[in-house]
Order: C-alpha cells, then sequence, then structure tokens
C-alpha cells in the first residue's frame, strides 16, 4: 500500500477528468491521483476519422472556461507545437477530432499524477478513518497495488450500446467504436447496413458512400426517427446548456426528466448541418453517373437481427412506425450507430451501501454530483444525464462541472462558477409578474 493519502483519485482518464487533472495541477491543498485501465489516453479510435470534427467550438477545451490563463489550454498548445497561426489562418472555431486527441495526449505528457496501466478491481470503505481504499491491479505486470483517498471522482466513462435484439449476433456486427478497424472487412461485403441517425452514424455513412462505386456495395441507412435530423445549434437553444438550466432541470420530479431527456435528443444528438449538406452534395454528385446504390429509409425500428453463420448473411426484422409495416432486410455487413449507456462499475459493489440509487436503479445524482449518501465523498463525471440534462456529454460544460466539483473539494470557490449566464428564465417566477400600466389618455 502506499503511504501517502490523497485528497481524492479520480478512476477513469477520458477528456472530463483530463481537465480536473489539468485544473488541479496548480491547486497545491488538493492532492489528487488519475487512473486508467488503459495503456494510453486515444479518444475514440474507432471514430478518428481524417474529416471528423468536434461539434463544439475550441474554446471548450480542458481548461479554458474555468482558467482562460491555464498552460493547459489548446491555444499553448497550438503555440507550443508550432501551429496558432496555421489555426489562426485556418479560421475555423471547430476542432478536428484527430486533433483534439493530440492536444489531450500532450497534455497528459506534462501530467505527474496520471497513471495508466492501472485495473481497478474494488474499493472499500473504512467507517473508522473515513478513507476510501482503492485496490488495483497493473495490467502490464500483474502487480497488486492499493491506494487511499478522502474522495472519489468517478469518470469511466460510458459503454457501446447494443440493442437487445442483436446480442445473440454481436460477436458478428460492428459498432461505430470499432468501426475504423472493421472498415476494410466491412467493404468487402456487397451490402453494408447502418442503424442510428446521430453525427457517427452520418460520419461513417458519408465515409462509406465514397467508396460505393469503387468498391461495389449496396449501402442502406435506416433511422427510427422521422428524419435526419439536424443538431439544433441555435443561441437560445445553447442556454440551455447553462447553470440556471441545470438547476430546472435537476428539481424536475424523475418522470419528467426522463421525458424531457427523450423530446431533447435533438439538442445534443443530431448531425452537424454542414454533414448533411455533404451527404446530400456526394449523393447528387454521384448519381450523375447513374443509380447510387443506396437506400434510407426513416421512420423504421430495428426489431429483430439474425445472422446465419452459413451464408453470412443478417436477417433484420424492420417496423415502418407510421405505416404500421413490418418488413425484412438481408445484409452482409451491419454497423451499429446506437450509441453508449452509462453501467456501474463493478468495483463499486462494495460501496452499494453508500451510494444513492433512484427507483429506476440509476444513480441518484446530488446537485454538487456527488452519489455518497452523505453527499460530499464520491463524484461523478457524465454518469448524470438523467439528473442534470443535456449538458453532462458537453464537452462545453465540463470546466463548468470540475469547477464546482473542486469548490465542494475544498470548501471555496478556487475559480469562479458561474451562477447566471442566461437571459431567458426557465423557471415560473415566484410572484406575479409586473404589468406595464395603462397608457394615460
Amino acid at each position: 500500500m502506499t503511504a501517502s493519502t490523497y485528497d481524492f483519485i479520480a478512476i477513469g482518464v477520458g477528456p472530463f477528468n483530463l481537465g480536473l487533472a489539468c485544473l488541479t495541477a496548480p491547486i497545491d491543498d488538493l492532492n489528487g491521483l488519475f487512473l486508467d485501465k488503459n495503456e494510453c489516453f486515444d479518444w475514440h479510435p474507432g471514430m478518428m476519422l481524417e474529416s471528423a470534427t468536434l461539434q463544439t467550438p475550441f474554446l471548450a477545451d480542458l481548461v479554458t472556461l474555468a482558467d482562460p490563463t491555464s498552460p493547459f489550454s489548446f491555444l499553448n498548445y497550438l503555440k507550443s507545437t508550432g501551429r496558432i497561426y496555421a489555426f489562426y489562418i485556418k479560421e475555423d472555431f471547430f476542432l478536428m477530432r484527430r486533433e483534439y486527441n493530440q492536444y489531450c495526449q500532450w497534455v497528459i505528457d506534462r501530467l505527474p499524477n496520471i497513471e495508466f496501466n492501472r485495473y481497478v478491481e474494488r474499493i472499500d470503505h473504512d467507517p473508522v478513518t473515513g478513507l476510501y481504499t482503492v485496490n488495483c491491479t497493473c495490467t502490464k505486470t500483474g502487480q497488486r497495488l492499493a491506494y487511499q483517498a478522502r474522495r472519489l471522482v468517478l469518470g469511466t466513462g460510458t459503454s457501446p450500446y447494443i440493442p437487445d435484439c442483436c446480442q445473440e449476433a454481436s460477436s458478428h456486427l460492428s459498432h461505430t467504436s470499432t468501426y475504423l478497424t472493421d472498415k476494410q472487412a466491412l467493404q468487402a461485403k456487397s451490402t453494408i447496413t447502418l442503424i442510428g441517425s446521430g453525427q457517427s452514424a452520418a460520419e461513417i455513412y458519408y465515409d462509406l458512400l465514397q467508396d460505393i462505386d469503387t468498391r461495389d456495395y449496396t449501402l442502406n441507412w435506416i433511422t427510427r426517427s422521422p428524419r435526419f435530423f439536424p443538431l439544433e445549434y441555435s443561441k437560445l437553444t445553447l442556454e440551455m446548456t447553462s447553470p440556471e438550466y441545470i438547476d430546472y432541470f435537476h428539481q424536475l420530479p424523475t418522470h419528467k426528466r426522463d421525458a424531457l431527456m427523450q423530446s431533447q435528443k435533438g439538442l445534443y444528438k443530431g448531425i452537424n448541418s454542414a454533414l448533411i449538406n455533404d451527404v446530400y452534395d456526394l449523393l447528387y454528385n454521384k448519381s450523375l453517373s447513374g443509380p447510387v446504390k443506396t437506400n434510407l429509409f426513416t421512420n423504421t425500428e430495428l426489431q429483430g437481427c439474425d445472422y446465419d453463420e452459413r451464408t453470412s448473411t443478417f436477417t433484420l426484422k424492420l417496423f415502418q412506425e407510421e405505416q404500421e409495416s413490418c418488413y425484412t432486410l438481408l445484409t452482409k455487413g451491419l454497423v451499429l450507430s446506437t450509441g453508449y449507456c452509462y453501467r456501474t462499475p463493478p468495483f463499486l459493489l462494495g460501496l452499494r451501501s453508500r451510494l444513492r440509487f433512484d427507483e429506476r436503479g440509476r444513480f441518484a445524482v446530488n446537485r454538487n454530483y456527488t452519489i455518497d449518501t452523505e453527499g460530499q465523498e464520491i463524484f461523478v463525471q457524465n454518469a448524470e444525464l438523467h439528473t442534470h440534462g443535456l449538458v453532462t456529454p458537453d464537452l462545453g460544460m465540463a470546466c463548468y462541472r470540475n469547477a464546482y466539483i473542486i469548490r465542494e473539494m475544498l470548501g471555496r470557490e478556487h475559480y469562479p462558477v458561474e451562477r447566471k449566464i442566461a437571459f431567458q428564465q426557465f423557471t415560473a417566477p415566484a410572484s406575479t409578474l409586473l404589468q406595464p400600466e395603462p397608457a394615460k389618455t
């Protein structure tokens, strides 16, 4: 066991906990350790397409919206790597996904308290000392390690979601998380079918559409949504990624929050409008040489998926919701762009009695991002979509959440925590609104 006791241990090093590492680095009275089971930081490698961009501006880096003077800013990364003028001339607020990944890797090289190859197996709590013991195994050497801390920050992220009807065929299909690994094998098939309608689905469809004539396959794109809808990015809508909206959303009853999340998918799961236009233009250009071997189906739900190993063929059972019509589709390749879901890490099993859950078995996340019964010891990153709303996976609000968590751990505000940024008001007024006096005649 290590001799030192940390103020906090953060488990999982994705962009959210990496931002926390940056923002706590200059704080002398916060001693943190960051653990991750992977060998290195590599953000969504299966979707690292050359043309893929983030859907948030570069100011939504790891630190700037909490501390614009931080040496870990994206602009400082550009300056340090000799590319700041090239970025300036490019005149594009939205980073390439590959560039964001390189930026994060640059940051990690400058932080001494991040340990990779640390697989967390179990966490124990000592009621006498109040300390948490994080028990790990080094995935390279097999060495067993243990670290102690007063608090925990969970940033283990989400896992690829495979619908129940696809579970039996899961070893034969692809998910967006492994697309680039599977791409060559997919393009060798005569038919490829893509399920889903978000940004990742559109990026994959566009990527496969470019080679459809030279590789001679049929490409299907199927979505349950009524249309291939764009990400809503208007400015008053963006005010819903605000502290005020988090406050408003968090105090709503569970059933109201769940219903809202279903209706708000277009606010955070839509497709970049420019990419939608690019898809259409590419379809148009290819159609000049003749019919394009592609089909796009909306309002269509995947209800069944069978795989025949003898013929290496998927049989998809589909349901057109508006017509209430069933049909089947045969395909050789299948790519699921069905998103990701949060799963409670197994290492929390021993702490279950100290955690808060809602009626659906999800973390009952307090407004201050804690899930422990005391409301001050175990924090979560990107596990609070059902309690804090659509800002949860948003890179643009990560600095706000980290500044909030830091304030809770310190007991004081080290970085300013914004309370009111929106022009609009989300709650009903506490009393009758004042009406203007009638004009005098």
